[in-house]
């Protein structure tokens, strides 16, 4: 740094001189900065990159509209107690550096809990305690280190994003520049030598330098700062081949005109920016689309149950309904476990809410009636009713399920395929570079220069860093059509790699739809048949909505106690008589080693009265599906049941298929964790409630969902009931799409060690390959889009 710019900021400091621990500061708000920094153990900050830090302006005053709760409820989008989150769009983040200022920002201010950046979006989504630190403090804590949060009231009463349209104007600067300086080079390409092209050639020449420099200094300037930030953080990125390739362009050019050698490549410096920020613009449009497409096909194929109740308010009517038709004003039953989609209120039973998907803090928090509840809470105790106060947010629920918490295990250790070969290709482009331009300084130095920079176009690595996000977009959104849906790309390539596949049992190869019940044992009073009805009611087990659909109607009542044991059973109280439903074990019962079906066990005030026999239906095509999934896969049967269809399994199933009885679920759990120990790659199928801890704990959680609200966090996949039997296809498209990519690297390969031959050997013009380059991205795109619909065009047809 020189002692004329300023340590934080790096904006020159000559007027204004501020010395403090042997640095120079421009204003006291940068020192102030560093100040903070140092303080707080974060002086590291300026290890990620020099300078980082934006000026802060001057904000006394600024935000005092913040301090108005009218105002502050329209931004925050989740209050609980003293615990508030807000999205902020910060238009300063542009670096590593910035992300990750922005995740410490606990240390600044101890009463932030947890901030999370979505670089993309630009965006950090903040948690904090309010009691502690006001919104408008926070807001001024970010000003105050460079990182000025854009605040519009307007877009978050109407709902509206930034549009970032600079790549628009780019695009159009560098086409403009591009068509003129093309016009301007007709005469030099006809080679025209009458009077009037050499009267006028020097000026035509400094008009195309004149187009040239808007293109260079701010079409181009992404790569050039994409570069800059990877060389500072000792990262070769695929931008610098392509950021030294217009360098060399414009500064060859210039030297040309300036000295009179020539005419320059201005054609092929304007042609290569516009053809790389057509590109770009190509594939943003093109995953737009993909990505939207996805999203409305219904991210979530979770239901929750609507109650429906007549003008006399007697009649009771409970339905099933997709959350995306959720209206404001219903009325929804949430169940032990289920997790409560939209912003409510209370209206009936007592609500203990468990936060920590939203918040990240495990601590339950108390509800009464009458009181808010937000989207993303899990209830844990018994159910309850609410009233809708907003329909539902698809994005909000995929933020949700996608947030980083429920994820960092599983992608510590997984580098997908694109970073795993980038971080190669740019080394061994500049070596190239560097060897042929080398070699023709001493053989023809006339040429160094066209061979160097024509080698660094020609191997732009943009059709590599293409060929994955456009391949598994496209299956993303296939999956989603056909009601398979991922929690993102790198899913698939997780899919692709497994090898031992455990599923569970009930609800998940069982159907709990066409079940055939029995009930054996002493007959239930009145009370006991009300009270089995309504402690059934709360429970979200497959078993016990089963046992509820079949059981006549009872009057709703609201229980004085409930409590649920996972892998066990349920209990519940209403005055002085209790009820326990579950296992033979859970209910004080020795267990019948006659029965061999399912049970579901019932005692009632300590006093054993009988069982109910659940003759299993499996799901249909589950022989077939085992047959095939045992060609290539491990597989398990994992369940909580006892061993009464273990001998009908045996024979369902393929030979190879272990199968394990009385699992709880920490059985499950530590059953994967060893597999995962001897280096096997699994996939646990379960249906998302009891199988929780498994799922989490698996390389691939997919959570089977019938007609229930069992969405998980836990699980990186949802699959819907009814394509059950499909399973292996999904699996072997997953397959394929990895193959594709490698296919289509293979050819981009191909097509830059043929370009690099032309390169190197001083036959090829930077303005062909200029040209070529961003053709074989298209063609990358078009190849991988294509044979991504034809090998799923299986699926979608079924």
């Amino acid at each position: 740094m020189s002692e004329h710019t300023c340590f934080h900021c790096g904006d020159d400091c000559s007027k204004t001189v501020i010395k403090f621990d042997q640095k120079t500061f421009c204003c006291n708000g940068c020192k102030t900065v560093f100040e903070i920094f140092s303080t707080h153990d974060l002086s590291c900050y300026y290890d990620l990159q020099s300078a980082p830090g934006a000026i802060p302006e001057e904000i006394q005053g600024k935000y005092d509209y913040l301090d108005t709760p009218d105002i502050a409820e329209k931004l925050i989008e989740f209050k609980d107690g003293n615990t508030q989150i807000i999205t902020l769009y910060i238009p300063h983040m542009h670096c590593s550096s910035c992300i990750w200022i922005l995740e410490n920002l606990h240390k600044l201010q101890p009463a932030i809990t947890a901030s999370q950046v979505n670089f993309p979006k630009k965006t950090v989504r903040i948690t904090f305690n309010s009691d502690r630190v006001s919104l408008k403090a926070l807001v001024v804590l970010l000003n105050s280190i460079g990182y000025e949060p854009y605040i519009s009231l307007d877009d978050y009463t109407t709902g509206k994003t930034q549009i970032n349209r600079s790549l628009i104007y780019k695009l159009g600067i560098a086409g403009f520049a591009f068509g003129n300086v093309m016009f301007l080079s007709f005469p030099e390409y006809f080679e025209v030598s009458e009077y009037w092209l050499e009267q006028y050639k020097h000026v035509f020449r400094w008009l195309m330098f004149t187009f040239s420099l808007p293109v260079v200094f701010y079409a181009a300037q992404d790569y050039f700062i994409s570069a800059y930030k990877g060389v500072r953080s000792k990262i070769l990125n695929i931008d610098i081949p392509i950021a030294l390739g217009i360098l060399v362009l414009f500064l060859r050019s210039t030297t040309e005109i300036i000295f009179d050698w020539g005419t320059g490549f201005f054609d092929s410096l304007t042609g290569l920016v516009f053809f790389l920020l057509l590109g770009k613009f190509f594939q943003q449009k093109t995953y737009s689309f993909l990505s939207f497409e996805r999203d409305y096909k219904s991210y979530f194929p979770i239901a929750v149950t609507r109650i429906a109740i007549a003008k006399h308010k007697k009649e009771r009517k409970e339905e099933n309904i997709q959350v995306y038709d959720i209206k404001k004003g219903d009325r929804l039953l949430i169940r032990n476990g289920e997790l409560i989609p939209v912003d409510a209120i209370l209206i009936e039973g007592d609500a203990q809410i468990d936060y920590s998907f939203v918040t990240g803090e495990s601590e339950s928090v108390t509800k009464q009636s009458g009181d808010t509840l937000f989207a993303g809470g899990r209830q844990l105790y018994g159910a309850i009713e609410i009233e809708v106060l907003k329909s539902v947010e698809q994005s909000y629920l995929t933020q949700l399920w996608s947030n980083d918490v429920f994820n960092k295990d599983k992608t510590a250790s997984f580098t997908n395929l694109t970073d795993t070969i980038s971080k190669y290709f740019t080394i061994t482009i500049l070596c190239i570079a560097v060897l042929a331009t080398s070699f023709w300084l001493f053989v023809d130095s006339s040429k160094a220069a066209q061979v160097f920079t024509a080698v660094l176009i020609i191997a732009c690595p943009c059709a590599l860093a293409l060929a994955r996000p456009f391949a598994l977009g496209n299956i993303l959104r296939i999956f989603g059509k056909t009601k398979f849906y991922l929690k993102n790309a790198d899913v698939i390539e997780r899919l692709a790699k497994v090898d031992t596949m455990i599923f569970d049992k009930t609800g998940t190869i069982t159907t709990t739809i066409t079940n055939e019940v029995t009930y054996e044992g002493m007959q239930l009073t009145p009370e006991e048949e009300s009270l089995l009805k309504n402690t059934l009611r709360a429970s979200n087990h497959p078993l016990s909505r089963t046992l509820y659909d079949i059981l006549a109607e009872q009057d709703i009542l609201t229980l004085d106690e409930y409590h649920e044991h996972i892998g066990k059973g349920i209990e519940g109280k209403l005055e002085e008589d209790t009820i326990k439903i579950g296992s033979a074990n859970f209910v004080g019962q020795n267990i019948n080693s006659e029965i061999k079906d399912t049970t579901v066990h019932i005692s009632t005030n300590e006093q054993y009265k009988g069982h109910y026999v659940f003759h299993n239906q499996y799901r249909k095509g589950v022989k077939k599906v085992f047959d095939q999934l045992s060609e290539d896969y491990k597989l398990a049967i994992l369940s909580g049941d006892n061993e009464g269809e273990k001998e009908y399994l045996k024979k369902l199933l393929p030979k190879n298929t272990s199968l394990l009885f009385d699992q709880k679920p920490d059985d499950k759990l530590n059953y994967i964790k060893s597999l995962q120990q001897h280096n096997q790659n699994v996939i646990m199928v379960g249906d998302g409630l009891n199988d929780a801890g498994a799922l989490a704990q698996s390389d691939v959680g997919i959570a089977v969902s019938e007609n229930v609200n069992v969405f998980s966090p836990a699980c990186d996949a949802i699959l819907d009931a009814s394509k059950f039997d499909t399973i292996s296809v999904y699996l072997n498209l997953s397959k394929k799409a990895i193959a594709i990519i490698k296919s289509s690297f293979v050819l981009s390969f191909l097509y830059n060690i043929i370009g690099l031959y032309f390169a190197v050997t001083g036959q090829l013009s930077p303005v062909i390959a200029a040209i070529l380059m961003p053709l074989s991205s298209i063609s990358i795109v078009a190849y991988v889009t294509v044979l991504t619909n034809w090998s799923g065009r299986k699926l979608i047809s079924k």
